[in-house]
C-alpha cells in the first residue's frame, strides 16, 4: 500500500481534523492519483502554532547551519530528479523535458540560497561620532504563508520557501490544489534532509479554507503569493490592511517585438516555444507578438505552419510536445477566448478543443495562432493562460514599445532584431521586470531577479540576490565605546 498523502504539521503527517478530501487526477487522462487533506482554518491555527514555536529555536540558529539542511535537500532533490520530473508530467500534465527543467530550478535554487547562509551580507558604514560603530543586518521576520501556484509546482515552492528558510523564518505552505503531490514530495525531502519539527508545515487545502485564513491570521506575518492578478491584489489589500509585508508575483501579457531586420527562423522557434510550452500555461509565456508590418504575414504564415505540427498528447510521451491543460475548466476558458478572437483577427492555425482518440479523456486544446489582431483587442490584452497566440502589427519600434508597455502587465518581454541600436533603445525603454534580445520570453535563471512591474507584482523579486528581501528586516545597530553620552545630531551640529 502506497504511503498516505496528509499535511505536515510540527513533524507529524496528520488527516485534516474535518476528516474530509479531495481527490488528485491526471489531466491527460483522468487517472486518479490520490486524495489529499482538504483542510480548514483549525488546520491553519496548528500550523502557525507549531511555525511559531518553531521560530524560537529556528531563528538562533546559525544560518549556514540552516543553509547545510537547505543544500541537503538540494541534493535529495539532485539524486531524484526523473522520479520527480514524471510525477509532476502524472500530476499537472507538462511535458517530461520542462519538468525536469522545473526540478532544476529547485536543485539550482537550493543551492543559490544555501550559499545565502554564509553571506547574507549586511553594511558596515562609519558614524558620524566618535568611538562608535554603526553597522546594518538583515533579520527574519517570523512566520511566513507561503501560497503557490500548479504550473511550477516544484521552482516556485524553491524560490520561495528556501530563502525563507535560510534567512531564519519558519513557514506554512498552501500548495495548488491542481499540484498536491509535488508539494508533499518537497515537504518529504525537507523532512529527510533534517529540518526540524515546526520549521516547514504543510496544509493542503482551498484557497478559501486554507488561503484565507493564512492572510487573516495574526500569527503570519509575511506572505508570498504567486497567482492571478485578481487574487493577489485581493490578499494584498486584506494583508496589508492587517500590516502584514505582502510579496505578489501575478500574471503576464508577454510579448515579442519582431522587427524587420530580424531572423525570421529563429524568431519563429522563440515564438513558438515561448507561446506553446507548458501549454501556453507560464506567467512568462508569449502571448502577443508585436511584429513590423512589412513582415506580419511571413512571420504568421511560419509561425502558423509550426504551431500545426505539434503534437499533444501525454507529456510521458517522448514524443508530445504539448501536454494538456491543468483542468477541464481551463479548457473552457481557453474556448471562450479563442470564440472571442475569431472575431478579432485572423484564425491561421488551431481553434479548437483537441479530443480525438488518445486525448479523449484528457484536457486538450489545440495551440493557436490569430493574425491582424488590433492591438487594443482582448486577446491581445487579456491573459489566457493557454495556447493562444495574437500577432499585432506595428510600424516602427517605438510604436511597439508603446503598446507593450500600454499593457497592464510588466512581466517579460523579447526583441528581434539584428540593429545594435535598436536592441539598446529596447532594453532602456521596455517596461518589464525582464527583457530578453534575440530570445523568447521564457527562460529565466535563477541567479537573477525574477519578477514584474505593474499588474505583475508590486516591487518584490524572487531569486537572484534579492531573494532574501521579502523574508528579511532590516536592524540597523549602534555600538558606542566612547564612555559618554553623545547625541548624533545635536552634539554634531
Amino acid at each position: 500500500m502506497s504511503e498516505p498523502f496528509l499535511n505536515y504539521i510540527s513533524g507529524r503527517w496528520l488527516s485534516a481534523r474535518s476528516g474530509r478530501t479531495f481527490a488528485n487526477h491526471n489531466p491527460a487522462n483522468g487517472d486518479h492519483l490520490g486524495d489529499y487533506p482538504a483542510s480548514g482554518p483549525e488546520d491553519v491555527n496548528d500550523a502557525v502554532a507549531a511555525a511559531t514555536h518553531a521560530f524560537k529555536s529556528w531563528r538562533l540558529t546559525p544560518a549556514p547551519k540552516r543553509a547545510e539542511i537547505v543544500f541537503r535537500a538540494g541534493e535529495i532533490i539532485r539524486e531524484r530528479k526523473e522520479d520527480l520530473a514524471r510525477a509532476m508530467t502524472r500530476e499537472m500534465g507538462k511535458i517530461l523535458v520542462e519538468t525536469r527543467g522545473d526540478v532544476q530550478e529547485g536543485i539550482d535554487m537550493a543551492y543559490l540560497a544555501a550559499g545565502e547562509g554564509r553571506r547574507m551580507y549586511g553594511v558596515t558604514t562609519p558614524s558620524e561620532m566618535p568611538n562608535k560603530w554603526a553597522m546594518s543586518v538583515r533579520a527574519p521576520i517570523g512566520v511566513a504563508g507561503i501560497i503557490t501556484p500548479w504550473n511550477f509546482p516544484f521552482a516556485i515552492p524553491s524560490w520561495k520557501l528556501m530563502p525563507a528558510l535560510v534567512a531564519g523564518n519558519t513557514a506554512v505552505f498552501k500548495p495548488a490544489g491542481d499540484t498536491p503531490e509535488m508539494a508533499w514530495h518537497f515537504s518529504k525531502i525537507f523532512e529527510e534532509a533534517g529540518l526540524p519539527p515546526g520549521v516547514l508545515n504543510l496544509v493542503f487545502g482551498s484557497g478559501s479554507q486554507v488561503g484565507s485564513p493564512m492572510v487573516e491570521h495574526p500569527g503570519i506575518h509575511v506572505i508570498s503569493f504567486t497567482g492571478s492578478t485578481d487574487v493577489g491584489l485581493q490578499i494584498a489589500g486584506r494583508g496589508g490592511a492587517l500590516g502584514k509585508r505582502i510579496s505578489l508575483e501575478m500574471g503576464g501579457k508577454n510579448a515579442i517585438i519582431v522587427m524587420e531586420d530580424a531572423d525570421l527562423a529563429l524568431a519563429t522557434d522563440a515564438i513558438v516555444w515561448s507561446a506553446f510550452g507548458t501549454t501556453g500555461q507560464r506567467c512568462t509565456a508569449c502571448s502577443r507578438v508585436l511584429v513590423h508590418e512589412q513582415v506580419h504575414d511571413r512571420l504568421a504564415e511560419k509561425v502558423a505552419a509550426r504551431a500545426k505540427q505539434l503534437k499533444l498528447g501525454d507529456g510521458l510521451d517522448a514524443a508530445t510536445e504539448v501536454g494538456p491543460l491543468v483542468n477541464a475548466k481551463q479548457v473552457e476558458t481557453v474556448e471562450a477566448y479563442v470564440a472571442i478572437g475569431k472575431g478579432e483577427g485572423s484564425l491561421v492555425a488551431g481553434g479548437a478543443r483537441a479530443s480525438g482518440g488518445a486525448l479523449a479523456k484528457g484536457h486538450f486544446h489545440q495551440p493557436t495562432v490569430f493574425a491582424a489582431v488590433k492591438h487594443d483587442a482582448r486577446i491581445a490584452v487579456e491573459e489566457i493562460f493557454g495556447p493562444v497566440l495574437a500577432m499585432v502589427k506595428v510600424r516602427s519600434l517605438e510604436e511597439a514599445v508603446q503598446v507593450n508597455n500600454a499593457s497592464r502587465y510588466g512581466l517579460s518581454s523579447s526583441i528581434f532584431t539584428a540593429d545594435v541600436n535598436r536592441a539598446f533603445a529596447a532594453m532602456r525603454d521596455l517596461e518589464t521586470g525582464i527583457v530578453y534580445v534575440n530570445h523568447g520570453t521564457t527562460g529565466a535563471e535563477t541567479h537573477l531577479p525574477f519578477g514584474g512591474t505593474r499588474g505583475t507584482g508590486n516591487g518584490h523579486r524572487e531569486a537572484g540576490h534579492t531573494m532574501l528581501d521579502p523574508f528579511t528586516e532590516w536592524k540597523s545597530i549602534y555600538v558606542d565605546f566612547s564612555g559618554r553620552l553623545q547625541r548624533a545630531q545635536i552634539d554634531n551640529a
